[in-house]
């Protein structure tokens, strides 16, 4: 994702203040999260929170993108989300982390103190209800996921993932303009996607070569990508334009 200086001083001024937990807030409710959160960074590799942590407090990522991962029992590991600027991290009423957390880039949240956090939910129903539909959103798109782990081709996974990164980054920077070029930077090593996706490391390789020769995307240094037309994009998906999946 591209990185910004963000002054955290006003919650006014945040980048994701119309897509975080707290965007149907008005002025007063503001003020009342101002009263217990905290900013919190961490670098690139760095673990924000281990599976089984004790759940101190809540967040949303302000800039920056962290994996959601889980460990079986033998030392197998799966990444099982993404989580990207405006994204919530914990759940209210949960007191353990379900996921190891780790950032990808350096990533900034803003957090919440859990406890005072869950109060605040009762007494704020601009709070809880902007938390139930992002929660919703996150079902959607874990049966998006499961779409396109269990049925997609290769070339679709990777046109898929490069599209999801590509309008979210839009949309948190309002970018997003269909007769013009958009430029991303992938969060995610080629090897990490192979594993997100369930590919080998050579097909990632092979799917990106093909869509760059095609003149579909544009690499410009190892994480960069431009995306000259994000419809001829979403013609790879397998999706609608509307990020539905074409019957």
């Amino acid at each position: 994702m591209n990185q910004q200086i963000v002054d955290l001083k006003d919650c006014r001024d945040c980048p994701i203040r119309h897509r975080a937990v707290c965007a149907r807030c008005e002025p007063d409710e503001l003020d009342r999260l101002e009263s217990i959160k905290y900013y919190r960074s961490f670098e690139a590799g760095q673990t924000i929170l281990w599976s089984g942590d004790k759940m101190e407090f809540v967040a949303s990522v302000v800039t920056g993108v962290a994996t959601l991962t889980q460990t079986m029992e033998d030392g197998r590991t799966q990444m099982v989300g993404l989580l990207l600027p405006s994204d919530f991290i914990g759940r209210p009423g949960r007191e353990r982390a379900p996921y190891d957390v780790t950032a990808v880039s350096d990533v900034t949240l803003c957090c919440f103190r859990r406890r005072p956090f869950e109060e605040l939910m009762v007494t704020t129903p601009h709070v809880s209800q902007r938390l139930l539909e992002m929660a919703l959103d996150e079902l959607d798109a874990a049966r998006e996921w499961m779409l396109l782990l269990g049925r997609k081709t290769a070339r679709e996974k990777i046109a898929s993932l490069i599209a999801i990164i590509a309008r979210r980054d839009a949309e948190i920077r309002d970018a997003l303009m269909r007769d013009r070029q958009l430029s991303v930077d992938l969060p995610l090593t080629r090897e990490a996607m192979a594993d997100y996706l369930g590919l080998t490391l050579e097909t990632v390789s092979r799917q990106i070569s093909a869509l760059k020769r095609e003149g579909i995307i544009r690499l410009e240094g190892k994480r960069k990508v431009v995306i000259p037309n994000l419809d001829r994009l979403i013609d790879e998906t397998g999706d609608d334009a509307d990020g539905g999946p074409l019957a």
